[in-house]
């Protein structure tokens, strides 16, 4: 079955951690990863060379790379970040990612970086092209450059995308799902399941979730700052 037909109403889960929490173990995190497959995961989406080959190595479900920074930087809103050259992508390529998730924006990349180079190599090593995105025009260029499916993953997280809700961006997902002709996932600041509901209504293609589950300094900051 096709990689994108098998994600169709999933719910994708990010099992990532930074170098710098005791989760980032090779074997926390292929612990998690078995935890949220056997509650029903449809999908992973992990960071890094070492965890796409655990995942691929482990698990039968599809699997989403990206690479990024070990620290992200105070001025994240302004940088592309997230899989950010062909280099990063060629990485990804080779560690078995089904796959391989890029800052879709059009802002200056690292190395002078072309997105359009990064989904040409996407897509004749066959895999699958997602661009992450941040605002309407973002998802309609990134569709026209090639991408197979767009993700709002980066709503609220750029300079361009300041009026983003603050809960998940489901009004820009519903809008893009109208607009173009390739999948829309959502991800960004889902939290309650009724929010994964409202996105299948809204047109996603799938949903992808991760502090809410994988994250649990944030999780238990949520319950102890309740109300604050």
């Amino acid at each position: 079955m096709d990689v994108i037909e098998r994600l169709k109403n999933k719910v994708v889960v990010s099992v990532q951690a930074m170098p710098s929490e005791p989760l980032y173990l090779e074997k926390c995190m292929a612990a998690m990863m078995k935890s949220v497959v056997k509650g029903g995961a449809g999908g992973l989406r992990v960071a890094g060379v070492r965890d796409v080959r655990n995942a691929k190595t482990l698990f039968d479900v599809p699997v989403i790379g990206i690479t990024k920074p070990d620290v992200i930087p105070a001025n994240y809103k302004e940088i592309v970040y997230i899989t950010p050259t062909l280099e990063d992508v060629i990485s990804l390529v080779d560690a078995g990612a089904d796959v391989i998730a890029f800052d879709g924006t059009q802002r200056p990349r690292p190395n002078k970086a072309s997105l359009q180079e990064m989904i040409k190599y996407i897509h004749i090593n066959k895999k699958i092209a997602m661009a992450d995105i941040s605002t309407f025009e973002e998802g309609v260029k990134a569709a026209e450059l090639g991408a197979d499916i767009l993700s709002t993953t980066l709503a609220g997280y750029t300079l361009e995308s300041k009026d983003s809700p603050q809960g998940p961006d489901i009004p820009l997902l519903a809008r893009l799902a109208k607009a173009v002709n390739i999948p829309v996932a959502l991800e960004g600041r889902i939290w309650e399941p009724e929010e994964v509901d409202k996105a299948f209504e809204a047109g996603a293609h799938c949903v992808v979730i991760g502090s809410a589950i994988t994250r649990p300094q944030l999780i238990t900051k949520r319950f102890v700052q309740r109300g604050k």
